[in-house]
């Protein structure tokens, strides 16, 4: 299965793309890390941020998309940007879309920390993976 993890977060979106399984996947697209979209979008550029992500999805033969809950209250509620961008994704991508609260991500991370071989050392990109790492079969 060909997983991507999208991690939103202000006004980008940090792509890891992974295929496989947990005990044995790999990394591709790695030049494709991030997909940005202006803080005051027009709709020209949200056609053109879909385009990005669809394109992307489309490369590679995207099978599921994994996103990052958004925290909607408190502190570290997400931005109107993650939200364009969320509402965005939903509305124009065809393929299972998942969201994962970081305390699963955490709790994963602390379970299978010595399958994870091959994340990246950015820290954003980082948690893409761990999105993507979760969804494997």
């Amino acid at each position: 299965m060909i997983v991507a993890g999208l991690f939103l977060k202000a006004n980008e979106v940090r792509v890891v793309t992974l295929t496989g399984d947990r005990a044995s996947h790999s990394l591709i697209a790695p030049k494709v890390t991030k997909f940005s979209l202006h803080k005051n979008p027009t709709q020209a550029d949200v056609v053109a941020f879909i385009a990005k992500v669809s394109n992307h999805l489309s490369d590679f033969s995207v099978e599921k998309l994994v996103l990052n809950r958004r925290a909607t209250t408190g502190q570290g509620a997400g931005g109107a940007g993650t939200f364009l961008m969320e509402g965005a994704i939903l509305a124009s991508c065809s393929c299972e879309i998942e969201f994962i609260h970081p305390a699963t991500l955490r709790a994963s991370d602390k379970k299978h920390s010595e399958l994870k071989n091959c994340r990246p050392k950015t820290v954003d990109l980082a948690k893409a993976y761990d999105l993507a790492f979760e969804c494997l079969g």
